[in-house]
């Protein structure tokens, strides 16, 4: 059933990112979203979206060049704008990425490492990639346990790493348990790709619309 809303929901456009999957499946949900790499659309966005496809210092280094990390700043930290991270967006949230020298958006408290395997689990070939389970931590209103086997399509070779168990909403387990949802106030990062993930990905968008 479509969602009855006037909500905005602004893409973020950094040059990253499945920008125009993401836009189709909140549209089939009956929403209307912008993809905009205009800083002051963000400081109107009534929610955000941050995708994102490749590497930490690369899209981090974009934020900046494109005025974009000020903005989000004030529009996520200072005014409490709901925002959801997708992927490479997620981990931009933390403070710091194995993968390269920037330091990240620092709103989650963790940073981002390799997929390190030992003994049998070597086997496990990286990227992360294909469908996955996830295990639901805590109650949330951008989760739910209504629907049984909740899977999530994943694309990745590093995965957060948190300081503070409490902001990790989900897990997910390849060769090792790793936070797949993290949370902080009006802050939510997933490591999978709802866009790709069918009714699950509808349905956690869903949830991000109406409930975060």
């Amino acid at each position: 059933m479509p969602i009855i809303t006037t909500t905005m929901i602004v893409i973020v456009d950094y040059g990253m990112g499945n920008l125009g999957s993401i836009a189709n499946m909140i549209h089939k949900l009956g929403c209307k979203s912008l993809i905009t790499a205009d800083p002051q659309a963000i400081m109107s966005a009534d929610k955000l979206i941050l995708p994102g496809v490749g590497a930490f210092d690369h899209g981090m280094n974009n934020l900046h060049q494109k005025g974009l990390a000020a903005a989000l700043n004030t529009r996520v930290v200072e005014q409490k704008t709901p925002i959801l991270g997708i992927c490479l967006g997620m981990q931009l949230m933390g403070k710091s990425s194995e993968e390269g020298i920037e330091k990240g958006l620092g709103w989650i408290d963790g940073g981002c490492i390799k997929f390190s395997f030992s003994g049998d689990d070597m086997k496990l070939r990286i990227p992360h990639m294909g469908w996955n389970t996830v295990n639901i931590k805590k109650e949330n209103p951008l989760l739910d346990n209504e629907l049984e086997d909740t899977r999530y399509y994943f694309v990745h070779s590093y995965h957060m790493q948190c300081n503070d168990p409490a902001q990790v909403l989900a897990t997910a387990v390849y060769g090792y348990e790793f936070p797949c949802v993290v949370w902080k106030d009006n802050i939510y990062g997933a490591q999978f790709h709802p866009e790709k993930s069918h009714k699950f990905g509808m349905r956690l968008l869903t949830h991000f619309i109406e409930n975060c």
